[in-house]
């Protein structure tokens, strides 16, 4: 199936048998959504939900990694949108994967409260205070809480999840306490935990994080993922994860 890119578009092969298109004057993906998708689990015949989904790599790579499920992207920018919408025509995964515009701070109005088995998410990690806030608006918006806060993205997962559904999240370790206290607070038990760090002898700069609505407390905490054994060269647990 071939496809018109518009300008600034390219056409990345994920490795895995399918490709994605992305803006490269826009938010690409990187790493984050790549571990995201690989740390989120599900099962056969689940409805999966990606908020803050952008280009829409994470449910793209979750059903190539689980072959199984059905997958709704949820995006503001109503751009990223059209181009997700391509890549999943490209793909020819119009069956397994919707990419729908819309502001997650209604999601649980749009879709129902109970929707949905799984919620994934990658939200912007900044606040208005951390950080250089980026001039071109559709970086800075994947970037920084300017459109959605944590407690959105918190608040919205637990209304749309069914009992004993599972949050999924990538996130900054500076903000580890205000995530774990908000998971608290609606109900998303925090049950898996994941630090990663760039390099064995630095500090972590990413957390995955799992949380069960209506979990009882106890959580497992995962063994310390390391990107990198040197400069451009992964561990082999990175390389395992990008040809899983």
């Amino acid at each position: 199936m071939g496809i018109q890119l518009l300008s600034g578009e390219r056409l990345d092969d994920l490795q895995n048998g399918y490709k994605i298109i992305q803006n490269k004057d826009d938010f690409c993906f990187g790493l984050d959504a790549v571990l995201l998708s690989w740390f989120a689990k599900v099962k056969p015949e689940e409805e999966v939900l990606d908020m803050c989904c952008g280009s829409g790599i994470v449910p793209v790579l979750m059903w190539a990694r689980n072959q199984c499920g059905h997958y709704t992207g949820l995006e503001i920018q109503e751009s990223s949108v059209r181009m997700a919408q391509r890549s999943v025509a490209f793909n020819q995964l119009e069956g397994s994967i919707d990419m729908v515009q819309g502001d997650l701070r209604e999601a649980a109005v749009r879709f129902g409260g109970a929707s949905f088995h799984v919620v994934t998410c990658n939200p912007p990690y900044m606040t208005g205070s951390h950080g250089l806030t980026n001039t071109h608006e559709p970086k800075a918006i994947a970037r920084h809480e300017i459109l959605c806060s944590l407690e959105d993205v918190v608040s919205q997962a637990a209304r749309l999840l069914r009992g004993k559904g599972r949050f999924y999240m990538v996130h900054r370790p500076f903000r580890l306490a205000e995530i774990m206290n908000m998971l608290s607070k609606y109900k998303l038990e925090p049950k898996r935990m994941q630090l990663v760090y760039p390099y064995v002898d630095k500090q972590p700069n990413m957390v995955l994080i799992e949380g069960l609505s209506g979990g009882s407390p106890r959580i497992t905490v995962e063994k310390p993922l390391i990107v990198y054994e040197s400069p451009g060269v992964y561990t082999s647990d990175i390389r395992e994860i990008y040809y899983s």
